[in-house]
């Protein structure tokens, strides 16, 4: 800093004189002249020292990009979760001021799974919180990546991109699946082994996946019912069902083996599968046990049912018809039997006279007859009558008939 004084001419008009400040030391000055003071001209000076402090304010410039705090942000979120869950939080800082600093967060659109980012998770675009859209499938995907850009309020703006992984865990929400041996509903698929079998004779091998991961996928076998549990073990690993003992004459043909397939997942699920087993050394003697299996003997006993139902319903019918025809014929006959025996009033008819129109023939008169037949005699009565008026004979008939 350097200080000037020019004393005052009037009080001093032969002196000229410059001072200097110099700082040499921090927070320490100097104060120094020009030129050489003389006492016989002068012998002393009035010197006035002024300290003032200022200070220059710049303007900011929007010359910062938001920078991120990590490089690349993961986390992980369990399987089947709520909707609206958050996941992580990504953060970025500017060092621009007001809102050229002003941070918000952006979605980088993109396509994962033929499906838009956008529904599988969101970002809060003021503090940068990721939430998870929709519930998670281990099943269907166990992991994505997207980027979020954090943009200041700079004009232009600036902005950066980071990536984030998302991971997502696997939960035990699936059971076993067996795979052999298949399980054929009504029909029965058995395993021969033969009587010389001996012990640890390989009979079959249950096979079964799980579509978790992990500890989740971890099967293992056991022997939950036998027809002979002395006579079969099961692999608790493996799945592989073998002999542990020698099969005799006396073994019974048909081996009935229930096997359950257990994982190791909190908590543990399982799966069942039934295992037939034929002990016998020619296929004539497993068909004759196995024949008669339960679905066969379920298919007879409804059959049977439906079979019997329906002579049920046509004995039904026929004897409905019979109680009809035999009803109508006692009707027709007590209607025939009250027309028999009723009194009905003989009518007397008179037909019209005939007459021999020739002359020739041998009634020369005229005669009436009335030939009358009633229900109750079963006879016919014939009258015959003379007009005396007239010489032709007349025949009057009157037949009734019921």
């Amino acid at each position: 800093m350097v200080l000037q004084k020019a004393l005052d001419r009037e009080e001093q008009p032969h002196l000229s004189l410059k001072l200097l400040i110099i700082s040499n030391v921090r927070n320490y000055y100097a104060l120094t002249t020009d030129t050489k003071l003389d006492r016989e001209i002068a012998s002393e000076y009035n010197i006035t020292l002024i300290a003032a402090d200022f200070y220059l304010k710049l303007s900011d410039v929007n010359d910062n990009p938001p920078v991120f705090l990590q490089s690349i942000y993961s986390s992980s979120i369990m399987e089947n979760n709520s909707p609206g869950v958050s996941v992580l939080t990504v953060k970025a800082k500017d060092p621009d001021e007001n809102q050229n600093a002003r941070v918000s967060y952006i979605l980088e659109e993109r396509e994962l799974g033929g499906s838009s980012i956008s529904e599988y998770v969101s970002v809060n675009a003021e503090n940068g919180v990721v939430q998870a859209v929709r519930s998670f499938d281990y099943e269907q995907i166990k992991e994505f990546v997207f980027i979020v850009k954090a943009q200041d309020g700079g004009s232009p703006p600036l902005s950066s991109n980071v990536t984030v992984k998302i991971r997502i865990q696997d939960q035990n929400d699936n059971p076993p699946q067996v795979l052999y041996p298949v399980q054929t509903g009504g029909s029965v698929v058995a395993e021969m082994v033969p009587r010389s079998a001996d012990v640890g004779y390989l009979v079959t091998k249950v096979v079964a996946v799980d579509v978790d991961s992990g500890q989740n996928a971890w099967l293992s076998y056991k022997l939950q019912k036998a027809t002979d549990r002395a006579l079969f073990e099961v692999g608790l690993q493996n799945g592989e069902i073998r002999t542990i003992r020698q099969v005799t004459d006396k073994d019974a043909v048909k081996q009935r083996l229930t096997v359950i397939v257990e994982d190791n997942g909190q908590p543990s699920r399982s799966a069942t599968v039934i295992v037939n087993v034929a002990v016998a050394d020619t296929f004539p003697e497993v068909l004759s046990e196995f024949t008669d299996s339960p679905h066969d003997k379920e298919y007879n006993d409804t059959l049977t049912f439906y079979l019997v139902l329906a002579l049920a319903v046509v004995s039904f019918l026929f004897i409905t018809c019979l109680v009809v025809i035999i009803s109508v014929k006692i009707y027709r006959w007590r209607q025939s039997r009250i027309l028999f025996h009723s009194k009905l009033p003989v009518i007397p008819y008179y037909p019209p006279r005939y007459s021999d129109t020739l002359g020739t023939g041998t009634l020369q008169h005229v005669y009436n007859y009335e030939v009358c037949e009633t229900t109750d005699s079963r006879k016919s009565d014939c009258k015959f009558g003379r007009d005396a008026s007239q010489n032709v004979t007349t025949f009057s008939f009157l037949w009734k008939q019921y």
